[in-house]
């Protein structure tokens, strides 16, 4: 069973690099691309034209808005569901005030990535002064370039709290213990939302589970994907 990893906002597929190997036992890893897109669903129909006919979907952050898109567009051929560090709430105004700075800015051929203090305020404060981390998560954004990042700070995310009940694939929602940018209630709203879905916190993490605590962000989908693989096999 194909795996289609969706990114987050500014990042890339190697977002996932530290889980290829335990991610392998389960399918082929496919990669969402959400580059060219500026509305969740234009991402979501993106992702689903170069989908297999059924697999499994993981979304990180924004990439858990195109995942439950994804979902409403094609209910029958998700064959199960996470969503880590992310939440079913629509965008602020302040958010929404700043993409529309963003959207009256001009293209920068010089664009750097995301800002060092906006890349620290997403992870695990002791991590807040890690360069290392602050870098691999800044380059990404580099590859994507300036296009890129127009179009995602223009993705309007509005609240789907209401919409949640129609989601009926098996479901893990992973929230961070030290996330600054998505709090434990936004992950305890999609368990709460999601019929029968599972609910598993990485502690020791800020939002960017993946590269923060692959380890332990594995050690939580490798069963829990071992588990839907034995349901469909039954």
């Amino acid at each position: 069973m194909t795996i289609l990893l969706v990114p987050g906002y500014m990042a890339d597929e190697t977002l996932w690099a530290d889980l290829r190997e335990p991610l392998a036992p389960f399918g082929p890893l496919l990669h969402a691309d959400l580059r060219h897109d500026a509305s969740l669903a234009d991402m979501a129909a993106s992702a689903l034209r170069d989908a297999p006919p059924s697999f499994i979907l993981i979304g990180f952050s924004m990439g858990g808005y195109v995942a439950r898109e994804i979902v409403r567009l094609a209910p029958e051929r998700v064959e199960a569901l996470v969503l880590i560090a992310t939440s079913t709430r629509p965008d602020t105004e302040a958010i929404k005030q700043g993409k529309r700075a963003v959207a009256r800015s001009a293209p920068s051929v010089s664009f750097a990535g995301l800002s060092r203090t906006a890349i620290a305020s997403s992870l695990h404060p002791a991590r807040a002064a890690d360069e290392a981390l602050i870098e691999r998560v800044r380059q990404m954004g580099v590859r994507l370039g300036p296009g890129a990042f127009r179009n995602q700070s223009m993705v309007e995310r509005p609240g789907d709290l209401h919409l949640l009940d129609a989601i009926r694939c098996p479901t893990l929602i992973v929230a961070a213990g030290h996330d600054r940018l998505r709090s434990m209630e936004e992950s305890q709203e999609l368990h709460a939302g999601i019929a029968g879905s599972a609910f598993a916190v990485i502690e020791d993490s800020g939002h960017m589970i993946p590269i923060e605590a692959p380890q332990a962000l594995s050690d939580v989908l490798a069963p829990w994907l071992a588990r839907v693989a034995g349901a469909r096999a039954d």
